[in-house]
């Protein structure tokens, strides 16, 4: 029987606790387990239950024929019915395309965008800070080049309130919009777990950031500046997201207890989260 990938289960097992949450927010706290996994797959197999093809097959149809909503949807619900199924890989990372797709396009979610008309005096930060986004995500889900803006203009914007998993013993990193799971990433966290756990936020955002070691400021150009291209700060001094110049490292307890992202990713994450972001770090 095949093995199911780890990166699965936990994203399963907490979109899962986030459909619960709805009806009991006590499950909100729940541990995610670890399960041993190999890469994720998807085939039409003998091991798969019953009706898990179809159902991904139909998930598929919708979202060829646009129904990018609808798509989303029934992927999530295969994900919450077939967690422990051979092939919930492909479902998962399909899932998480589809996300990223759907924040990044025209249509509008009644609990998660809005429209905003620009007005005379506007400007791309002030818009950004209204609603708790970043001007870079705006720019991105309006296909906007520049900072500039006109007014009556149109501007969709992501309403959703964006949060961060970060799961120790997985070394894994989970991006949430109203509690949802929206994508995952493999990051490294600390040697010897030294990695702090609790709730924290996200207090300041640096591209290209310095490093200051050993008395020395090492800057961005530097092979020794171990931070890459992004840092997002952590409202506890010396800890934060960043990127890295040793991509190796990544799925490892590598760093000295920062969570380390490789740079395209990190990127990614930097446009859509803003200040004061809430960030969870479990064991």
């Amino acid at each position: 029987m095949k093995k199911i990938p780890i990166i699965a289960i936990v994203v399963g097992v907490v979109l899962v606790l986030s459909l619960l949450a709805l009806k009991m927010k006590t499950l909100a706290a729940s541990k995610i387990h670890q399960v041993q996994v190999s890469e994720p797959v998807f085939a039409k197999s003998k091991d798969a239950p019953a009706g898990f093809d179809a159902l991904l097959k139909s998930a598929v149809a919708l979202g060829s024929q646009g129904e990018l909503v609808k798509a989303r949807d029934a992927l999530r619900s295969i994900m919450a019915a077939y967690i422990s199924s051979p092939g919930i890989g492909d479902v998962q990372k399909r899932l998480e395309d589809l996300n990223m797709k759907i924040m990044l396009s025209a249509i509008n979610l009644a609990d998660e965008t809005t429209t905003r008309e620009v007005a005379a005096g506007d400007s791309l930060s002030m818009i950004a800070d209204e609603y708790h986004t970043t001007a870079e995500f705006i720019k991105k889900q309006n296909g906007l080049s520049s900072d500039v803006i006109r007014p009556g203009q149109r501007l969709r914007i992501w309403t959703g309130k964006f949060s961060v998993l970060i799961d120790k013993s997985q070394n894994l990193l989970v991006l949430k919009s109203n509690g949802e799971v929206v994508k995952s990433f493999r990051v490294s966290t600390g040697k010897s777990n030294i990695t702090p756990v609790g709730n924290f936020k996200i207090i300041n955002k640096l591209v290209k950031p310095t490093w200051a070691h050993d008395g020395k400021v090492i800057p961005p150009e530097s092979p020794e500046n171990i931070l890459g291209t992004r840092w997002l700060g952590f409202n506890i001094s010396g800890y934060g997201i960043h990127g890295t110049t040793q991509p190796e490292s990544i799925g490892q307890q590598a760093t000295a207890g920062c969570v380390r992202m490789l740079n395209n990713e990190v990127e990614e994450l930097y446009d859509i989260l803003p200040v004061n972001t809430e960030v969870t770090i479990i064991d």
